[in-house]
């Protein structure tokens, strides 16, 4: 793609962000797009038709959807499966395992809660459970966990508290080729320019930064993670059989096997339709802007002496930008962020903001000011 291009296709996505000035959570949520919104319409009026060609016609959003997440993945089709949620991703994977998983204590409970309850239900998931000083899990922190019983490192391609984004390459590196590597990739999918490769396993969601609303999950499991993990919770949907059956087959040799049902044609619809903008726009013009945008927050932190936690390389990082104020000064700014029309989540001790391609100019006025005055009344 010639720059010039380039800038028109960021300039297109830019323009789909239609929200008032302000929002800086999409680490929570991503409002739809209006593309999104729009064909969200179009395939209800079709499924309330009830004609067997407009049924047929949202049903293959679903391949749709399959096809443009094996395109950004750089995967083939048959590896990948939509999913009700990032969870049910990781649950078809983990519940899967024989041995040992390595895992942060303070990694999303997505991976933590499917780890314990994989080895409580089975007993052939051994949890190995690590709590780095910072929480970053890193290739050294995972080094020094691996023991010959191990079989998997499950982590977050970013983590959800501070925004630190994980080596997936050296952490493939570091596991060598005979443990797999899987990873939850909802915080970062569509706005990290990452080769995903490096992994065995990636689950995700297009309800964040995609704004493709609930229910827009996927998963793709590589050659070597489906000879090596058991699809203990696979369902009809993922038997080696066409139609229905009276006998219960085995599971299918593609990533279908680590389904349950068939897959929401309206949720798979608005999957593709985010897919195919974030596709256009091009992933790396798409994590540049971001990076640039999560670097403005980090200027105006800096400016008014707020602690960041987040690192600083842009290679360690994505759209998330964790402060880390004084214990007695996190409700006052949450406070004055609120008073000044901006979105953010404050958790504990942190105050998270989550930029995009649509921060503008003027949401980041907003933030300026609002710590501006924050600031001015602190007491030192």
């Amino acid at each position: 793609m010639s720059g010039d291009s380039e800038q028109d296709g960021l300039e297109e996505y830019r323009a789909s962000f239609d929200g008032e000035p302000g929002y800086l959570d999409w680490a929570a949520f991503g409002p739809l797009s209006p593309a999104v919104r729009t064909e969200l319409h179009a395939d209800a009026e079709l499924l309330g038709s009830g004609r067997r060609s407009g049924i047929a016609m949202v049903d293959a959003r679903v391949r749709e959807a399959r096809e443009l997440l094996a395109e950004l993945l750089k995967a083939d089709i048959d590896e990948v499966t939509l999913q009700p949620s990032t969870s049910y991703g990781l649950a078809q994977a983990i519940y899967g395992l024989d041995g040992g998983v390595v895992v942060g204590r303070r990694d999303f409970p997505a991976l933590t809660v499917a780890v314990a309850r994989a080895a409580a239900a089975r007993g052939r998931v051994v949890p190995q459970v690590i709590d780095p000083a910072d929480g970053h899990i890193t290739p050294d922190a995972v080094r020094e966990a691996l023991t010959d019983d191990t079989c998997a490192v499950a982590v977050s391609l970013v983590d959800f508290r501070t925004g630190f984004r994980a080596d997936l390459a050296g952490l493939r590196e570091v596991i060598g080729e005979d443990r797999l590597l899987i990873v939850d990739a909802i915080q970062g999918f569509g706005v990290v320019d990452v080769d995903y490769t490096a992994a065995d396993v990636v689950c995700g969601h297009g309800y964040k930064w995609l704004r493709a609303g609930r229910g827009t999950g996927f998963a793709w499991f590589s050659p070597r993670a489906r000879e090596r993990i058991e699809p203990v919770l696979s369902g009809f949907a993922g038997m080696d059989a066409e139609g229905f059956t009276d006998v219960v087959e085995r599971p299918a040799p593609t990533a279908r096997a680590f389904t349950v049902t068939e897959a929401d044609p309206l949720a798979a619809a608005r999957l593709a339709t985010a897919l195919r903008g974030v596709r256009d726009a091009g992933v790396a013009v798409i994590a540049a802007e971001v990076a640039e945008r999560a670097g403005d927050i980090m200027f105006f932190a800096d400016r008014y002496e707020i602690p960041v936690v987040t690192p600083r390389e842009p290679e360690q990082r994505a759209g998330i930008v964790s402060l880390q104020p004084r214990p007695q000064d996190v409700a006052p700014l949450a406070a004055s962020l609120a008073n000044h029309g901006l979105t953010v989540t404050a958790r504990g001790d942190l105050i998270r903001v989550a930029t995009h391609v649509g921060t503008d100019a003027d949401t980041l006025r907003l933030f300026g000011d609002a710590l501006a005055a924050f600031s001015y009344a602190r007491v030192w």
